[in-house]
């Protein structure tokens, strides 16, 4: 790359688990003064992830000043300086429809637990500490409920959570639905479902729209299945050393591996900042 003519960024989009978090799945300590110089050059930075939005506002609340972007739960839910930008709901009849199918697998023995997101909460039936330990990484605001049909909320996702391989054993029992709305397997053992028209590709054209920022002005860092509608809104589209190998064919550049701080590194080499000590 030309050192003299670097690219106009005006905004960066992370994916979080295997992407941003290193392997402990912690933020990297490197990465808040790159923040800082990110605000100062009028850059923003914008975590994407299935998460939920509470709980990427717990992670990035020592720097957040108020005015933070975050794309959460898969795209479904856009929030700016706490306002929502845009959301994707899920009908209610479908969110219904996994909850019990969810309920059948595990009468099959399958064993595996379904979280309906809301927008206020995520809502579960299951309540055994091995699930709740997997829940409570990605939704910081939950609730245990008798019946995850009949919760009083807008949902946005329902993610299905399989202690085996859920592009195994979860994914193909949702089938009848892969035609009419974004089933994604977002990890080995998640899979979430939701709107037809919800990605985080879209989420990325809906924030580009409301800051005024073209793709050839955007970066973007993924390593999942989830990631690659996201990779498409971008011109500088980067796939994780470690990333899924339809991840790594569709981005335009590969990062270094999220063990090795690979987003930290390639946004500071992208820009000309010094390399961290």
């Amino acid at each position: 790359m030309n050192t003299h003519h670097r690219p106009d960024i005006r905004l960066v989009v992370t994916d979080m688990d295997g992407t941003l978090l290193d392997a402990d799945g912690r933020v990297p300590d490197s990465l808040w003064p790159l923040l800082a110089e990110l605000d100062r050059r009028g850059i923003v930075f914008c975590p994407a992830s299935g998460r939920q939005y509470a709980t990427l506002a717990d992670q990035f609340a020592a720097v957040d000043d108020g005015g933070m972007v975050y794309i959460a739960e898969n795209g479904t839910y856009v929030v700016r300086g706490g306002a929502e930008i845009s959301s994707d709901p899920l009908d209610p009849a479908v969110a219904s429809w996994l909850v019990k199918a969810v309920r059948q697998l595990t009468d099959e023995g399958v064993d595996a637990g379904a979280v309906v997101c809301g927008k206020r909460s995520a809502y579960v039936e299951r309540s055994d500490e091995a699930f709740m330990a997997e829940v409570r990484k990605y939704y910081h605001r939950h609730r245990i409920v008798e019946d995850a049909t009949a919760i009083d909320d807008e949902v946005l996702k329902v993610a299905l959570f399989d202690f085996g391989r859920a592009e195994v054993t979860t994914a193909p029992a949702l089938a009848p639905l892969v035609d009419s709305h974004q089933v994604v397997v977002s990890s080995e053992h998640w899979v979430d479902v939701m709107a037809p028209t919800a990605d985080k590709g879209e989420a990325v054209r809906r924030l580009q729209r409301e800051l005024g920022i073209t793709a050839a002005q955007t970066m973007v860092f993924g390593d999942y299945l989830n990631d690659l509608q996201m990779l498409d809104a971008a011109d500088w589209s980067y796939a994780m050393a470690e990333a899924h190998p339809e991840v790594r064919r569709r981005a335009r550049h590969q990062a270094p591996s999220n063990t090795e701080n690979g987003v930290v590194r390639t946004i500071r080499q992208v820009l000309g900042l010094p390399a961290e000590d």
